[in-house]
């Protein structure tokens, strides 16, 4: 018989109490110890909130307002004042739904089997389709369970559990290190396959390396200042490349077959086929990992960022939208060569590897210097040539995958950080009925909670205005005096004029004159910019 559902839900009540990192990772470990390996995949990301792998995005396809529909045709008291206090969307669900009395808890497999058909759904009349669904589960459901269904299908758990904790479970499963337990889920890419083989093959576990058509997180960058900064934190041993304002993309050949990848390691395969070709007909290495950027251009200059997501989104009369919209690949790092994976080499010898490996295919510009002076004028030469600025990148550093560490620099013309929008206010005057001034967080390192640094309504346009309303109420998760709260998923890149001490907000730091200058489709939450990076850069203006 599958595990109860039921004892997820108290292991999550009892993590939310518990304030120790050393005890939520030993409760972890203790439950999924005591599931078999198919149950500990699955909760492993339900942990996480996440009904899926990584890589395959959010399939449920459900929000706040389905939720409620659902909750409300499976007896919830939607109408009333239960919620009054809650703190999250998944206890006002908790306090509107009835008691019951079963037998019989629902298992885990009632939700694996569940989320499996809404994922299986697609056509006319989907949506009603994947609310039934919803609904059954929350009818056969007490309210504590009904509580955790909601906020896994939401993907907002907050119960301080975040993937650190679960690979220190793992590593305790496993009797691994912690480094250990990392190295390998750099490569897995994927919390519950990393616990499933911690319970099944932990000595192969151990040996688990960067394999060809499966995707590997990609290496993160903090931001410099500028390039005095960059210089003096890479010790002026450094590498600088053109930051091109393109998406980034992770290219796998294997002889005549190849596969591309997000950002958010998703297979975009499908929807570039010219770059495929590009890929089949120029590159040297015939079974090799490749890292680049891809531009949609007009000519010799990049087009804006938005042109390029039509690409990427695109799944019909794709040949048409590709000759409207023309991409140019550029590598810039080399994963895999052969049968060896090469994220522990420097990076100075994957760059020269690459150089062999990409054959025809274009690389970035490159400029290996300590010099601050011929860095300003590379810098220069990446501004003039219609880029956003550059990445400096240490000699001497490997790639860490997943990672945001300081070996890899961001140095643009304007700062700007990747921040996540968590809520957003109803407008008003010329504003009015549109959500239209919004809540941005940037990623607390020290938790991986989502903590707030500011707001603001400047940046869309009328018809950008409009496009995030209806996105965002598709998001919802609550709302309370004219503040509507959402899942948070939609990543938008903010300018600003400064960084300011702020009582407000609990991060204790607010953006100055904020201005949204796009939306990161190509960007998940946990890849947005982290208050550490906030701090690096208040600390450079103070000085």
């Amino acid at each position: 018989m599958s595990a109860r559902f039921a004892d997820f839900a108290a292991l999550a009540e009892r993590l939310g109490r518990t304030s120790g990192r050393l005890e939520r990772t030993r409760l972890v470990a203790e439950y999924l110890a005591a599931l078999d390996s198919d149950e500990a995949d699955f909760a492993a990301r339900l942990l996480l909130g996440r009904a899926s792998r990584e890589a395959e995005g959010r399939i449920l396809a459900l929000g706040g307002r389905a939720v409620w529909q659902a909750a409300a045709a499976a007896g919830a008291a939607v109408g009333s004042d239960a919620g009054a206090g809650a703190v999250d969307f998944g206890e006002v669900i908790e306090r509107a739904m009835p008691e019951r009395r079963f037998a019989e808890s629902l298992t885990l497999e009632d939700l694996r089997a569940a989320f499996a058909a809404v994922a299986a759904i697609s056509g006319s009349g989907s949506r009603g389709r994947r609310v039934e669904i919803l609904t059954d589960l929350f009818r056969r459901a007490t309210p504590a369970e009904a509580k955790y269904i909601a906020k896994i299908v939401v993907g907002e758990m907050r119960h301080g559990v975040q993937e650190g904790i679960l690979l220190d479970a793992a590593a305790q499963l496993a009797g691994l290190t912690s480094v250990a337990i990392r190295r390998a889920q750099q490569s897995l890419a994927d919390i519950g396959a990393l616990v499933r083989r911690a319970k099944t093959d932990p000595a192969g576990l151990g040996a688990v390396d960067a394999e060809l058509m499966r995707p590997i997180k990609p290496m993160l960058a903090q931001t410099a200042a500028d390039i005095a900064e960059a210089v003096q934190r890479l010790e002026g041993h450094l590498a600088l490349e053109f930051k091109l304002d393109g998406a980034r993309v992770q290219i796998h050949r294997d002889g005549d077959q190849v596969r591309i990848f997000s950002r958010r390691l998703q297979d975009i395969t499908r929807s570039l086929p010219d770059v495929v070709a590009e890929v089949l007909r120029g590159a040297a290495a015939p079974r090799a990992i490749y890292e680049g950027e891809v531009i949609a251009v007009a000519g010799d200059r990049p087009l804006p960022f938005q042109d390029l997501m039509r690409r990427f989104r695109r799944v019909r009369d794709i040949e048409q939208v590709a000759s409207e919209v023309p991409l140019r690949l550029y590598l810039f790092d080399l994963l895999h060569l052969g049968a060896r994976p090469l994220l522990d080499e420097p990076y100075r010898s994957r760059w020269d590897a690459l150089q062999e490996a990409r054959g025809s295919l274009a690389s970035v510009p490159h400029l290996r210097t300590g010099d601050t002076g011929e860095a300003e004028a590379f810098f220069r030469a990446a501004l003039d040539a219609g880029h956003e600025g550059i990445m400096a990148k240490g000699l001497d550093s490997a790639y860490t995958p997943g990672v945001r560490g300081s070996a890899w620099l961001k140095i643009k013309h304007s700062v700007t950080l990747d921040l996540v929008i968590v809520a957003a206010d109803w407008g008003y005057g010329r504003r009015h009925g549109w959500l239209s001034n919004y809540h941005l967080a940037a990623v607390d390192e020290a938790s991986g909670e989502l903590a707030e640094v500011g707001k603001t309504f400047k940046g869309p346009t009328d018809a950008e205005f409009q496009a995030m309303t209806d996105r965002l109420l598709r998001l919802r998760t609550a709302e309370e005096q004219g503040t509507v709260r959402v899942r948070p998923e939609v990543v938008v890149e903010v300018r600003f004029d400064g960084i300011q001490k702020s009582p407000h907000y609990a991060s204790g730091m607010a953006l100055r004159f904020a201005r949204i200058v796009r939306v990161r489709d190509d960007k998940s939450p946990a890849a947005a910019d982290t208050l550490a990076t906030m701090r690096r850069l208040f600390a450079s203006h103070e000085s």
